[in-house]
């Protein structure tokens, strides 16, 4: 038997909508990384990527589990004597929610020459409202999923 390795040309990307208030933060974010490499495919190849788009809503509705929304710190350097600020979730949450699901699923993701491209592919909105419907994304339930 021979092994099967993906083409570039015979991938095909759905649509996905997910409900970031359905699942916690890790929970949301490995699943979303899955989606965006193609992992959950049959044709998975590494060095192809065969993953779909995804589109996140509610952002604003996130979950944590435990103290992490008090406890859980945002670090940036400005590469200064003395420039490290930090920050917790509970201020990026109020500041830009997107940004904290846009953090986590990229630091899901493999380091290689394919996540930026994977990234792009990542939609992520504050409000349930998104501009896909013309894609005819499917709704992808985290409810239940362990």
């Amino acid at each position: 038997m021979k092994t099967y390795s993906a083409k570039p040309s015979e991938v095909t990307r759905k649509w996905y909508v997910i409900d970031a208030s359905e699942a916690n933060l890790g929970r949301l974010s490995t699943t979303v990384a899955e989606l965006l490499t193609g992992k959950r495919k049959p044709m998975f190849t590494k060095h192809i990527d065969c993953g779909d788009f995804v589109i996140i809503i509610n952002s604003d509705n996130l979950q944590v589990t435990g103290n992490k929304i008090e406890d859980k710190m945002y670090y940036r350097h400005s590469n200064f004597p003395g420039g490290l600020k930090e920050s917790s979730l509970k201020f990026e949450m109020e500041k830009d929610s997107t940004k904290v699901i846009y953090a986590a699923v990229r630091g899901m993701l493999p380091v290689n020459k394919l996540r930026d491209g994977r990234l792009k592919r990542l939609k992520i909105y504050a409000t349930d409202q998104h501009g896909h419907e013309a894609q005819k994304p499917e709704v992808f339930s985290l409810k239940g999923k362990k």
